[in-house]
């Protein structure tokens, strides 16, 4: 009986160990597990993905063909040109009409790690300003986004940017996309984008 109790526990302990490992959702060679929305600039060059500007100059979005409820992601990204973009999250899109909170990624002084809700309440929650200096513009940073129920957090660089709740981002559902955003001229590079569904 306590070999069968002991062998239950290993398997279970293995479950939950196996259920928190963090997997890549971008393989470096191509857009698989994901779908571009708009005429904006999506494609995979030397194991980065990059996002540009197209002549459009629009508001691009590339989502995962997944949903992810709770989870706590971490990518690299590097800005060139405007470097203007974000991560949504529990996001349901419409052509290019995006529903749901971005976690923002902006050129300095504009609120990078912050949060804001698409034709919502706009912006939830900006960090301090002080933070704005974690940001290396033009060179690669680490983001980590990390979601569970209401709560939301953020860091750039191993520096916490924001943590706050929110009930109606409690009750939200949908995939996870990068952005670019209008105006022309932007340029983001993208990789290592790794996700622990929690």
């Amino acid at each position: 009986m306590k070999k069968l109790v002991f062998l239950l526990t290993a398997v279970a302990c293995s479950t939950v160990l196996f259920a928190q490992k963090a997997v890549s959702i971008f393989n470096g060679k191509d857009l698989s597990g994901w779908t571009i929305h708009g005429t904006e600039k999506w494609y995979v060059e030397k194991g980065e993905m990059i996002c540009e500007s197209g002549p459009d100059k629009a508001y691009g979005y590339l989502s995962t063909d997944k949903k992810y409820k709770d989870f706590d992601l971490t990518l690299q990204f590097k800005q060139e040109a405007e470097g203007n973009s974000g991560i949504f999250f529990r996001s349901s899109i419409d052509g290019v009409k995006i529903a749901g909170w971005q976690a923002e990624v902006a050129p300095p002084n504009h609120n990078t790690g912050g949060i804001y809700e698409s034709y919502g309440r706009g912006w939830l929650i900006k960090p301090e300003a002080e933070k704005d200096k974690y940001l290396k513009y033009g060179e690669w940073n680490t983001y980590r986004l990390k979601v569970v129920g209401d709560e939301v957090t953020t860091w750039v660089n191993g520096h916490e940017m924001i943590h706050f709740k929110d009930e109606k981002i409690g009750k939200g559902e949908g995939f996870i996309a990068l952005q670019i955003h209008d105006g022309g001229g932007i340029k983001v590079r993208w990789k290592n984008i790794r996700i622990k569904e929690l």
